[in-house]
């Protein structure tokens, strides 16, 4: 009775917040206001964060007017940890009247649709991956409680046509989107954002800081653990598990003693690994810049994670660990990348024994000398757009507009 009596509540209160945007929407932009947004709110982060960042360090006056749309359950939070930025608590009188006014949204996730936008605001979409798994139109059959495929389609594109702008990582990502979204508009041909960093901190003095700051000592080999979201694996509604696929003491056994682990899990299941015993061997790392832990890394672990396109930009080692791989490919998500040993950046395993002698491999070597090759190929396909320049193209966007009567 008391959850019925919340949700009517949130509808009405949903519905004077659209009334409100209406009247708002009819009037003009303000031209130097920016709005950006992560992941629905939940974080100041991705692609918005670093075009945020080159705006203001183009033209440090912008920081009076560029906000950063957070959930209000994560305000306190990102307040603390963003103290120099400024945040608005999301569908709060005030943030509908920024939404409304705004020039430009930055944001790399879906509005809802119900929301509307200003007809002066340009929608910039960064998106947030290079695709593996299908999205949108592409996904044959949706099963989500209240929509049917076909609404889940129409949502997709209704969505995708309010878009300006929509960044695309690479030709493969360019295509994709172009089916899985059916968006018509500009394409941004110059690679993530957020892999700028990639670039311009790629080196010792720079990969030393960061260890020391991520992870509070500087060991000299790093690991990192990045496995996907497996949204099907779960023990009630709302409560995910997560189990590695590895032993922590034969993964130890093997390595070096002068390497750690870094394990990036989805935030839902960071409370629910247990690094018993490896306490000082092993970070979980669910909230830092995953840009940041890149250029620590010197392995990357992962399955269908997307993190493989963006990792690929530092030319350095993958192993595969696709464990379940045949129930994921043909049950969960369909691939539109041909997931096979040929086409990936380094070796692919499916069992712990297999996995635990290329890890040996890797540390006697520092590489997997049959990949090499494919390594190249791969960062030819999915990083040629990315050269270290990508948000200050859209940085430039944004100022010209600006300046336009």
């Amino acid at each position: 009775m008391k959850s019925n009596l919340i949700a009517f509540i949130k509808l009405i209160a949903r519905y004077i917040l659209i009334v409100i945007n209406d009247g708002f929407i009819c009037m003009r932009v303000k031209k130097r206001l920016v709005l950006f947004e992560s992941f629905n709110g939940k974080d100041v982060s991705d692609n918005p964060l670093a075009i945020y960042k080159k705006i203001i360090e183009d033209n440090p006056d912008m920081k009076n007017s560029c906000y950063f749309s957070v959930k209000p359950s994560a305000f306190r939070r990102l307040s603390q940890e963003y103290p120099k930025i400024r945040l608005l608590k999301r569908f709060t009188p005030l943030w509908v009247w920024y939404s409304a006014r705004a020039s430009f949204w930055v944001m790399n996730s879906r509005m809802p649709q119900w929301w509307k936008k200003n007809r002066g605001t340009t929608y910039i979409q960064t998106w947030h991956g290079t695709p593996l798994k299908r999205l949108g139109v592409d996904i044959s059959h949706v099963e989500i409680p209240g929509n049917t495929t076909q609404q889940y389609h129409q949502q997709f594109i209704d969505e995708a046509d309010r878009w300006d702008y929509l960044i695309a990582p690479n030709a493969y990502s360019k295509t994709i989107f172009q089916s899985a979204f059916g968006f018509h508009h500009h394409f941004l041909d110059i690679g993530y954002p957020r892999n700028d960093i990639l670039y311009h901190e790629n080196n010792l003095k720079s990969i030393d800081l960061l260890k020391k700051q991520l992870l509070g000592t500087s060991p000299e080999h790093v690991i990192m653990y990045a496995p996907t979201w497996r949204d099907d694996d779960y023990q009630k509604q709302g409560v995910y598990k997560f189990e590695l696929p590895f032993s922590l003491k034969k993964f130890f056994e093997v390595v070096d003693s002068n390497t750690m682990l870094i394990i990036r899990p989805h935030y839902l299941v960071k409370d629910h690994i247990n690094i018993s015993g490896f306490e000082d061997r092993v970070k979980i790392c669910a909230e830092q810049d995953i840009n940041q832990l890149y250029l620590i890394t010197d392995l990357l672990i992962t399955d269908y994670s997307s993190v493989m396109f963006d990792f690929a930009n530092l030319k350095r080692p993958m192993l595969f660990f696709p464990y379940d791989l045949d129930h994921y490919r043909d049950e969960l998500r369909g691939f539109y990348f041909e997931y096979q040993p040929q086409n990936l950046p380094g070796p692919m395993v499916t069992d712990a024994t297999r996995f635990y002698s290329e890890l040996a491999l890797f540390n006697t070597t520092r590489r997997f000398t049959d990949y090499e090759k494919n390594l190249e190929d791969f960062n030819t396909k999915f990083c040629a757009w990315e050269n270290g320049t990508a948000s200050q193209k859209v940085s430039e966007i944004i100022l010209k507009g600006m300046s336009k009567d």
